[in-house]
């Protein structure tokens, strides 16, 4: 008989507990999906001509594993967090490629990973601080965006996620897509 694959919560609470080997076990069973996200998040933000999804994975992994006192009560609390935390790479791949001259260094991509043009530094910077200033005003909204536009979960898996109507959701969603057009938009006038 086949021993049983601990489950996505299992796996999470082991993590809390600080069980030896248990972010591995639960980076492991997340890989597929992580990678995914990677490759989402790169395409998104136009970054594959420089930094290939298995890189931004695995320095996304190195962050998080590093981060003491970080607890990720459920998997959709993880995966945002996977989402911010790579969405900080990519702004500070492109302020690094930015920074140095032409012909300067540059990284080996896989031809199936390199489309797309490198993003604006600046306007990266611009969406993620007013990302940054909603998680710090309605916390909820802003996980409500990591799920939906970095993760590419469904408003029904949100909802799932959070025990909530997917209505709500959707109204959580819209009310976050308006201010961060206006924080936005506000910056870009100043």
């Amino acid at each position: 008989m086949q021993p049983i694959e601990p489950s996505f919560q299992q796996l999470f609470d082991a993590v809390e507990r600080n069980e030896p080997r248990a972010a591995d076990r639960l980076f492991s069973a997340l890989y597929s999906e992580l990678r995914r996200l990677a490759k989402r998040e790169l395409a998104r933000q136009g970054s594959y001509s420089y930094l290939s999804p298995t890189t931004l994975l695995h320095e996304a992994y190195i962050e998080i594993a590093d981060k003491d006192g970080v607890k990720f009560p459920d998997r959709g609390r993880f995966m945002a967090y996977a989402a911010r935390v790579m969405r900080g790479l990519i702004i500070d791949h492109a302020r690094n490629r930015g920074a140095q001259k032409r012909g300067g260094n540059f990284e080996i991509t896989s031809s199936d990973d390199a489309i797309g043009s490198p993003p604006d530094p600046q306007e990266l910077t611009k969406i993620s601080d007013a990302l940054d200033e909603l998680a710090t005003s309605e916390a909820s909204l802003a996980e409500i965006v990591d799920l939906k536009f970095f993760c590419g979960f469904t408003f029904g898996e949100i909802a799932a996620m959070k025990g909530t109507s997917e209505r709500t959701v959707q109204r959580h969603w819209e009310k976050a897509r308006i201010y961060l057009h206006r924080a936005i938009s506000a910056d870009l006038e100043n």
